[in-house]
């Protein structure tokens, strides 16, 4: 736990009270190993579900593909929207933009969490990102992207390398005058 403003907050949880912010958002964060069972259910670490939950009674999730990366993207319904709204906003007639809305809106499926915190992943979706047995699921702020565990191993340490050797591509620079 550590403090923010007046409050001590956890990881997974709502922040609110930081002197900077006005309004609360939705932190996903860090990287949690689980096993997916025979039947395709993700169960999703406890430090999250009341906050996928949102304050409702069951936790509404939408799962779609990563179209970058090998992974599927796991949302809040409420953190969904807001993006499937930017993307319903995009030019028909831009190629680009139809590609993507076919892409992640097409396989966006709604899914719940059950009385156990578990996700059924559709098999289509998991063939996609090549979920088997063991996977990852990571935190990125306001969504989860899950992974086949040795996938992730494998690009997390060609990232690290390209980082190291200089062919990471760089900073962005928006990022160049940031600081940790």
């Amino acid at each position: 736990m550590y403090k923010s403003g007046l409050k001590y907050q956890k990881s997974g949880e709502l922040w609110g009270d930081l002197k900077t912010t006005t309004k609360k958002k939705t932190m996903f964060r860090g990287i949690n190993a689980i096993t997916i069972d025979g039947k395709g259910r993700l169960t999703v670490p406890t430090r999250y579900r009341d906050t996928l939950a949102g304050g409702h009674e069951k936790a509404l999730l939408v799962v779609t593909i990563d179209t970058e990366e090998t992974c599927l993207l796991l949302y809040p319904a409420a953190e969904w929207q807001i993006i499937e709204d930017k993307l319903q906003s995009l030019p028909s007639f831009n190629a680009a933009a139809r590609r993507i809305q076919r892409l992640l809106i097409g396989h966006a499926t709604d899914v719940e969490l059950d009385s156990n915190g578990r996700v059924l992943l559709p098999p289509l979706l998991r063939d996609y990102a090549h979920l088997d047995k063991r996977v990852v699921m990571i935190g990125q702020g306001n969504k989860f992207e899950v992974w086949d565990e040795s996938l992730w191993q494998s690009r997390r340490e060609k990232w690290l390398a390209d980082e190291a050797s200089g062919e990471g591509g760089g900073l962005p620079d928006e990022m160049k005058t940031f600081s940790l």
